[in-house]
């Protein structure tokens, strides 16, 4: 397996599967600071960053935000005073694709 953050996404069109339990087990481990959490249910991969002020804060968002634009698929970010809650999953097949984890990983890579 390719390690995650040399990957890159790949266009998802609706209707494509979500990610099986054997790709699961393959990727998580990649990204174990992240949790699987199921919302309205979706499955999500949710992680919190903490900063020491809202500065710092606010910088990793924009990071964040133009990695999604980079790779074209985009999180759900909530900034607030020393933490960053991302959130990754993929709206038009409403749960967790590889594109999820990828960008966990390089979310990480950029924290």
């Amino acid at each position: 397996m390719e390690e995650l953050t040399k990957m890159k996404c790949v266009a998802c069109r609706k209707g494509a599967p979500t990610v099986t339990e054997e790709e699961v087990a393959e990727f998580k481990p990649q990204v174990p600071d992240w949790d699987i959490v199921e919302r309205e249910g979706i499955n999500r991969l949710e992680r919190a960053f903490s900063f020491k002020n809202f500065v710092e804060a606010l910088a990793f968002t924009n990071r964040v935000g133009e990695l999604a634009e980079e790779e074209d698929h985009h999180p759900a970010l909530l900034t607030e005073w020393g933490k960053v809650m991302v959130t990754w999953w993929t709206h038009k097949i409403r749960g967790l694709h590889q594109n999820d984890f990828i960008m966990a990983a390089k979310t990480d890579r950029l924290y």
